[in-house]
């Protein structure tokens, strides 16, 4: 069975930025990875403690928590073949 990406995205309300890397990373996974991804996006303004756990630094952040390694992408994730080469994914 594929291996399912654990997706964790890191936001501070709706900015236009945060609003620009969900939609992109929306796209890749439909893209590369349909039905095998789960997004979970992580508003700071309201759990502002979870970025403790992931050593969030900049927003918006992109961590992959599964499949291991772990990791980041930090900005709009506007540029598709760093995010895809962050994820490890191989373009289909």
């Amino acid at each position: 069975m594929e291996q399912k990406y654990e997706l964790r995205l890191y936001v501070a309300g709706k900015t236009q930025k945060s609003v620009t890397a969900l939609s992109n990373l929306k796209k890749y996974c439909e893209e590369h990875m349909k039905g095998e991804y789960h997004i979970e996006v992580i508003d700071l303004l309201v759990h502002p403690q979870l970025a403790e756990g992931d050593q969030i630094l900049a927003i918006p952040t992109l961590v992959k928590k599964v499949p291991e390694p772990v990791r980041k992408i930090i900005g709009d994730l506007s540029n598709q073949e760093k995010v895809l080469v962050g994820l490890d994914i191989r373009p289909r």
